[in-house]
């Protein structure tokens, strides 16, 4: 097993990017893209009238078809207010693009390989807000169990909390200092949900090894 500590995500990735810009396409690994619904139990019954199944974009990296036994640490990745997964992944020119960086972290050899998990948190008011409300639905029971359990049920992912990490928007706007709050509000449980301590406590570990 490698260890090692997980850095801000997007400072990794943009920082990886930056060095390898000049790298030609040929030389360039890609993962590949999977957007699928989740259903968030949580979720139901929201007073809004949001769908409880909710669009996940997930980044699976290059060596994932291949290496059929290795198992990868988790990204999850929250966007801002007003913004979806879909932005976040390409779909129209945006501030950033999650795929393409990865691609070229991965490449370079300056990120270990990891899955890169964007929930649409897009909803009729335009956000959730990561919030727990009867309004919008308990979105942090929704991230931090209802999500984390079908990942990990779905994937190849390394099952333990060390090996999970939460990157909000940054906390300059109401949004992220909500999505900031998902990592306060939640607490370890053995069913495999995200724990606080995990994404941002006192040199928490991630692992990215082979099973």
């Amino acid at each position: 097993m490698i260890r090692g500590r997980f850095a801000p995500i997007l400072a990794v990735l943009l920082g990886a990017a930056s060095i390898v810009m000049a790298q030609s396409e040929e030389k360039t690994l890609h993962g590949r893209i999977e957007r699928i619904k989740v259903h968030g139990k949580s979720l139901e019954g929201n007073l809004e009238g949001d769908s409880p199944n909710r669009d996940v974009s997930i980044y699976l990296p290059p060596s994932y078809a291949t290496e059929r036994n290795r198992r990868y640490p988790v990204i999850y990745l929250l966007h801002g207010y007003t913004d979806s997964d879909e932005l976040w992944f390409g779909s129209k020119p945006h501030f950033i693009n999650i795929p393409v960086l990865t691609d070229r972290a991965f490449s370079s050899g300056s990120a270990r390989e990891m899955i890169i998990v964007l929930p649409n948190a897009y909803t009729v008011y335009q956000g959730s807000m990561y919030s727990s409300s009867v309004t919008t639905g308990d979105w942090e029971t929704f991230i931090a169990r209802d999500l984390v359990a079908y990942i990990d049920s779905h994937y190849r992912t390394i099952p333990e909390a060390a090996s999970r990490r939460m990157t909000p928007v940054p906390a300059r706007g109401l949004s992220g200092r909500c999505a900031e709050q998902v990592l306060v509000a939640t607490n370890g449980q053995p069913d495999g949900s995200v724990t606080a301590r995990a994404f941002w406590g006192s040199g928490a570990q991630a692992r990215n090894g082979r099973a």
